[in-house]
């Protein structure tokens, strides 16, 4: 029995040894980081080994899939200490923003600090330093590190755009010789159509963090909101003959953003310059990438109350192994190291800083809860066309952005989106409010701003995108403070007889062309309207959607069915006999004919415009 008891007692004794054994990158790939590039599977598994290796110090959670099926990672790495309340300093930065209101923030807990490596794919060094920074906050070599997670927690994205990764780094190991070729004229140089800029679809990430339209962005930007991190770094590379770039930022500065947060861009910028400059290493601040366009990885933070920055290494698609710039040679080696030293040199600054980052961080929210942000403290938004709004409504919940419905009646004055002019409105049934006196009020500012106001039209990105516009919703913008109602006013929901002579769908919305396509998909025959007719009182515009239930007998049930999950608005028709205009035997009533698209991609052509077609016709 004593024997017995020993072996479980050895056995337990070496799988906890074996369990707190972490290998540093170098020993868990057989190669130093840099002399390869490192498929996005095996950075999976070093992260997965090093969640079981250290678990009293991280948390690896699978967030979603990519299109093509690789994982996204979020790891949490946190002291021990901080390791044992990570949820409660989760629900305490909540507590911050005021998302969460169960009990007062505490400004002293540790600053959240989140790095997204690898946005576009081709820019493929900040993944492997994912890997190395990672090892460093497990296993640090220097104390000042160890000291750091006693304020902070650290999260670490190893790559945003797993998909765009492989498609460069598969290509890239397939052309690269025995040794690299520092001749950028070489092919290993010269990534070919697509490239791996961009995900699946062929979108850039980097222009998706407010929009969501992406597998990958919607997924990530649930657990960002879960966390509400102070710090967002965004790992970039630009042109291989440029230098480093870094915090501060470049005007133009969107208006909202605050003193504080331009202040500490400087001094994030100081701290990397002092280990820059000890290395010799060449660096700019304060050129070309502004923050203005309010869904990159860096001005989506800030819009979120966080310090957002990006940071752009040489190198890119170019980049290589190694690459002969003027009279040097630039490594991957190298690259690895810059982003290294930006990430350990963040981590630094937001652990001296703590408590005031925090501090600052409530100030934002605070301020935007009790005086709403901008001179337009609350936004009309007419429910008329049920399905626009619908997809308005997916937009505010992906981005925690809280509404209302109106009283039905109110008299309101406001900036009218559609003419540019001050008017007086009467609510009606369904119409929304989003009220500025909220947490995510400078985010809502800057989403519903009717016009963008610069100090130099020398921007990195576009400069409109207002909602109204975007999404073709009727919206007024008001000065003052409305109530609203918490409850949908029922708008009457409309059965339908699979009896009827035919039914009719007004083609004014995307959800519309969703189920036009649908139909034509299920062999369900639908004609089009070439001129305005009326039935029972009421106009049909022309390009109105008819079904007849003459040649669609055995069909009826499942256009029912589609037009339901489509959320479609349709009426029914007990006669082909119209009040006015044609009637349905008439030549103005045409069969629509199930299209046959065709795309043209391949060199010269963009791969995200064609993307954005794919995705539309696949996906949308």
């Amino acid at each position: 029995m004593k024997i017995k008891f020993f072996l479980i007692a050895l056995i337990a004794m070496i799988t906890t040894a074996s369990a707190q054994t972490l290998k540093s990158p170098d020993a868990f790939l057989g190669y130093k980081p840099g002399e390869k590039f490192t498929p996005h599977y095996k950075i999976v598994q070093y992260f997965e080994e090093a969640a079981a290796a250290m678990p009293q110090m991280m948390k690896l959670e699978q967030y979603g899939l990519t299109n093509e099926g690789r994982p996204l990672l979020l790891a949490v790495i946190a002291s021990e200490e901080n390791f044992s309340r990570l949820d409660e300093i989760r629900k305490n930065n909540l507590r911050l923003t005021g998302l969460l209101n169960d009990k007062p923030a505490d400004v002293q807990a540790p600053a959240v600090v989140w790095l997204s490596y690898n946005v576009h794919g081709n820019e493929a060094s900040s993944s492997e330093v994912s890997m190395k920074t990672l090892y460093e906050l497990l296993a640090p070599v220097n104390a000042q590190t160890k000291q750091c997670l006693q304020n902070t927690v650290i999260i670490i994205d190893p790559c945003l755009n797993p998909d765009g990764r492989d498609r460069y780094v598969n290509w890239y190991n397939e052309v690269v010789g025995k040794y690299p070729n520092v001749n950028g004229d070489a092919t290993e140089h010269n990534e070919p159509w697509p490239g791996g800029r961009s995900n699946h679809y062929n979108f850039d990430l980097n222009r998706d963090w407010a929009w969501q339209t992406q597998i990958e962005t919607q997924q990530r930007i649930k657990k960002y909101n879960e966390w509400m991190p102070v710090i967002h770094c965004d790992f970039h590379e630009q042109n291989p003959g440029s230098p480093y770039y870094f915090a501060p930022a470049a005007e133009p500065f969107h208006e909202v953003i605050t003193p504080w947060q331009r202040s500490f861009q400087g001094i994030v910028g100081k701290n990397h310059a002092k280990y820059f400059d000890a290395n010799g290493w060449l660096y700019f601040t304060k050129e070309y990438f502004d923050l203005f366009y309010p869904a990159y990885g860096d001005t989506y933070p800030i819009y979120n109350g966080a310090i957002g920055m990006t940071y752009e290494q040489a190198g890119g698609s170019r980049g290589g192994l190694a690459i002969r710039v003027n009279d040097d040679t630039l490594t991957l080696g190298d690259r690895i190291e810059h982003h290294f030293t930006t990430s350990m040199s963040t981590i630094e600054v937001a652990a001296l800083n703590a408590v005031k980052i925090n501090a600052e961080f409530k100030n934002y929210f605070d301020d935007g809860r009790i005086n709403g942000n901008g001179i337009y403290k609350t936004y009309v938004l007419s429910g008329g066309n049920e399905n626009k709004v619908s997809a308005l409504k997916d937009l505010f919940a992906r981005n925690n952005i809280s509404y209302t419905y109106t009283k039905q009646g109110t008299q309101v004055k406001g900036y009218n989106y559609f003419n540019g002019k001050e008017e007086n409105y009467t609510t009606a049934q369904n119409d929304l409010m989003v009220s500025a006196y909220q947490a995510k009020s400078t985010l809502i500012k800057v989403l519903f701003e009717p016009q963008s106001k610069l100090i130099d039209s020398a921007t990195y990105d576009i400069t409109a995108w207002a909602l109204p516009y975007a999404y073709g919703v009727q919206t007024f913008a008001v000065k003052e403070k409305l109530v609203g109602e918490n409850y949908q006013q029922a708008a009457g929901k409309t059965t339908l007889s699979q009896n009827e002579y035919g039914y009719l769908v007004t083609y004014n919305s995307f959800n519309d062309g969703k189920l036009l396509a649908a139909l034509l998909k299920n062999g369900i025959k639908i004609r089009f309207a070439e001129k305005d007719f009326s039935f029972n009182g009421k106009k049909y515009m022309k390009g109105t959607l008819v079904l007849l239930r003459s040649g669609n007998e055995n069909k009826i049930s499942q256009f029912i069915k589609l037009a339901e999950e489509n959320k479609a608005v349709v009426a029914s028709v007990n006669s082909g006999y119209m009040e006015s205009g044609f009637d349905f035997g008439s030549d103005k009533l045409h069969l629509v004919k199930k299209p046959v698209v065709a795309v043209l991609t391949g060199d010269e052509t963009s791969s995200t415009a064609s993307g954005e077609v794919w995705h539309l016709f696949e996906q949308q």
